[in-house]
């Protein structure tokens, strides 16, 4: 319901029953609406970003987002709003290491973490109305996190390595567990899980929302997915792109990538195609029901997405699939995507992998004979003094395939470096840690280009007003440059250039350069959307 729009319209001295709701396109305002779905919101918080904050959640705001799920039940709709957090959480799979007694005490302070903390209560068997006195949350509220918990518990029980069966596996989905948590809980992959899954016929339908309860036809497609009979999809016969949004907002990534997306969206449609977002955070305009032709409020996960991709094949072509605008989040989705045969619109997977895998980006540099500070890879902890002692203090640590500055630290010792390993991130040959050589007193320059596989456009270059090692996000730039000299600028040309045409960059690209004194050092490349893109937009006209 656009609040805003009948407000102004309310202002003015329509009547609620002059005004036509936007949804049905039939009904007056004054209609009563009918829900038949159930809305969780889930805010995201970056407490890791603060370690010295004090998390404990009052009545003031501490959020830096949120997330927003859609389903059929509020188990359902529950499972679907942790999925969408991407904090690497899948379902109540986060038991905090302490007793019960301890835990009981925990429960008494709101924290981020108390949902899932509630599920480990639980499933621990500690009673409801203990876990009720303790948090205040209404026990028709934990009656249904239990009934989640029993869920996890019997799948748990099950064969080890052994996917369920598809009645076992169809009640699983009806409670909203994901295909990534009944995969831990039986020690298989995701994939094996939805093989099965797929062989079995468990699969989603979509519904509408329309605020009648399906009593009258809705033309507006904003749908969710749930685990039911009848399909409400009504899926065209047209060609269509499907882009994927951002996910809830956070510290690095937000509302900028929005702008990437709903621009996306309108020059799609422009062109004559139908555009089908997928997205779950309620703060963005994408998430309007109007933005793009089809509107999927789904997590952004491996197997929502494919859901989405197989469901709207059906009927038309899928022309391909843009992950370039929404930030680091679809870009993760990226190999999955061409994996199950669909076509990345824009920049190849591998070309991705290639700007993202440092390892594979600094031998590329290495052969162009571009410049880049020194830099190595640690999958250990000794491997990470190894490399700080060959490379030399100080270094800018940080894991690899983040965004938004999450978890990077200068760190300029042994002691600092041990804290690092210990506190910041675990560093393993799935999860290395990049450690890179700090450049004090350089001047960081942020360049936005468009490629198309062998022409790249400079579309800006702007010079940071901190320091190189602000991280970008949080750093004031100009545009354009205005201290640095004309020589510089043609070289960050030529790089920026020659760093497209080999990566075979088609869309948007990032490049971040330092220099310090007459020397320019290449600091990273993110083949999609940067955060800048809105600015340079706006700026240049």
């Amino acid at each position: 319901f656009p609040i805003a729009k009948f407000a102004a319209k309310l202002a003015v001295g329509y009547t609620l029953d002059e005004l036509k709701n936007d949804i049905t396109r039939v009904t007056p305002a004054s209609f009563e609406p009918s829900i038949d779905y159930v809305v969780t919101k889930i805010p995201r918080f970056a407490f890791e970003k603060f370690p010295g904050a004090d998390d404990t959640l009052t009545i003031q705001m501490k959020s830096v987002g949120e997330a927003m799920a859609i389903g059929r039940t509020l188990r359902e709709s529950l499972g679907k709003a942790i999925c969408s957090m991407e904090q690497d959480t899948y379902g109540f799979d986060i038991d905090p290491p302490v007793d019960d007694e301890e835990l009981i005490a925990m429960l008494g302070r709101p924290y981020p973490r108390r949902l899932w903390h509630v599920g480990a209560a639980l499933r621990r068997g500690i009673p409801l109305e203990t876990v009720h006195e303790r948090t205040a949350i209404d026990p028709w509220f934990l009656h249904h996190i239990r009934v989640i918990v029993e869920c996890e518990r019997t799948i748990g029980k099950g064969r080890r390595g052994v996917v369920p069966g598809a009645g076992l596996l169809r009640w699983a989905k009806r409670n909203g567990l994901s295909d990534r948590r009944i995969a831990q809980l039986v020690g298989v992959s995701e994939e094996a899980v939805r093989t099965k899954r797929l062989q079995a016929d468990v699969r989603p339908v979509y519904k509408r929302i329309d605020t009648c309860a399906a009593e009258f036809d809705s033309g507006t497609p904003y749908l969710y997915s749930t685990y039911e009979e009848e399909d409400e999809s009504q899926v065209s016969g047209r060609r269509k792109v499907v882009i994927l949004g951002g996910g809830p907002n956070r510290i690095g990534q937000g509302i900028e990538f929005d702008y990437c997306c709903c621009h996306a969206a309108f020059a799609l449609r422009e062109a004559g195609y139908e555009t089908v977002m997928i997205n779950c955070n309620p703060e963005t305009v994408s998430t309007d029901y109007d933005t793009s032709d089809r509107l999927y409020f789904e997590p952004l996960t491996r197997e929502h997405v494919l859901e989405v991709l197989e469901t709207e094949s059906r009927s038309g072509t899928i022309v391909g699939v843009l992950v370039q605008f929404g930030g680091q989040t679809p870009l993760k989705l990226a190999k999955s995507i061409e994996a199950a045969g669909y076509r990345l619109l824009g920049t190849p997977g591998d070309a991705i992998d290639l700007a993202e895998d440092r390892e594979r980006f600094g031998q590329l540099l290495a052969r162009l004979g571009i410049a880049c500070p020194r830099w190595g890879v640690a999958r250990s902890a000794d491997e990470a003094f190894a490399v700080a002692h060959e490379i030399g203090f100080p270094v800018l640590v940080r894991p690899s395939y983040v965004l938004g500055g999450r978890a990077m630290e200068i760190v300029s010792s042994d002691a600092e470096l041990d804290h690092y390993m210990r506190h910041a991130v675990r560093a393993s040959p799935d999860h290395p840690v990049l450690i890179d050589e700090f450049l004090p007193h350089a001047t960081e320059f942020d360049v936005d280009a468009v490629g198309d596989g062998t022409d790249v456009v400079i579309a800006g270059i702007m010079e940071h007003i901190e320091e190189a090692g602000v991280h970008s996000g949080d750093s004031s730039c100009s545009l354009p440059p205005v201290n640095v000299s004309r020589d510089v600028l043609d070289e960050i040309r030529e790089v920026t250039r020659v760093l497209g045409r080999e990566l075979g960059v088609i869309g948007l690209m990032n490049v971040q350069y330092a220099l310090r004194g007459r020397r320019l050092y290449v600091l990273e490349v993110n083949p999609r959307g940067s955060r800048t893109v809105p600015f340079v937009c706006k700026a240049t006209g």
